[in-house]
């Protein structure tokens, strides 16, 4: 089943830098990533059902921020359908709340839970896309961060559980999930994963591309 967009819906993606991406710096606050390419690619095909499209990201957010912000960000505009994608920054460097302790799997899903629970009232179709690492070679830099092959393997550690669940909160609510991480390591095993990801965690614009595309097919 695919989610139907009718003319004068408004569609809202939120999340953390990945689809941030500068929105604050954009013209049409939309950013320069994923969120800019499925707008502009839906009014190319669908130019007689005109679309609100927001994105209400911000870089760097963990679950526990959207929460902060969930009401007057999210709910508030009462969006027709919801995007999110949100996990990659409660793992690895940021795993560490300010008290030192690590963010497990079953708080991450606690407070994203909550995130969802007040839109079963609205009828608010949603669209849960997992969080995803690309295992980049060498040492690169991500953030303040400087990715080695330890911290990814530590990362993976701590990001599988977080994305499974993602996929359970996506049965639970009957949500459409777009399956990141396994699309991406698929897509990698064929070019290198810094095609699509130079950081293995901010897609390139082909990384981005990918993330549209996919996101398009779930919707009519």
């Amino acid at each position: 089943m695919t989610i139907t967009v009718r003319p004068g819906s408004t569609v809202m993606f939120t999340g953390d830098s990945i689809t941030d991406c500068q929105r604050l710096e954009s013209e049409d606050g939309l950013g320069f990533g994923y969120p800019l390419r499925i707008a502009g690619d839906w009014g190319l095909r669908h130019p007689d059902r005109t679309v609100n499209w927001l994105n209400t990201a911000n870089a760097g957010d963990k679950v526990t921020d959207l929460e902060a912000r969930w009401q007057t960000d999210v709910l508030d505009a009462r969006p027709d359908v919801l995007s999110i994608l949100v996990g990659v920054n409660d793992m690895g460097w940021h795993t560490l709340d300010p008290k030192g302790r690590v963010i497990p799997a079953e708080e991450f899903e606690a407070g994203y839970d909550r995130l969802l629970a007040p839109l079963v009232e609205t009828g608010t179709k949603l669209i849960l896309i997992e969080p995803f690492l690309l295992p980049i070679p060498g040492v690169v830099e991500a953030g303040a961060a400087l990715i080695g092959e330890k911290e990814r393997e530590e990362w993976r550690t701590d990001l599988d559980p977080k994305i499974q669940v993602v996929r359970k909160l996506a049965r639970t609510y009957g949500a459409h999930l777009l399956a990141a991480d396994g699309m991406f390591a698929e897509l990698a095993a064929r070019t290198g994963p810094e095609y699509w990801a130079a950081d293995g965690v901010h897609p390139t614009p082909a990384g981005h591309a990918a993330l549209a595309a996919a996101w398009l097919r779930m919707v009519e």
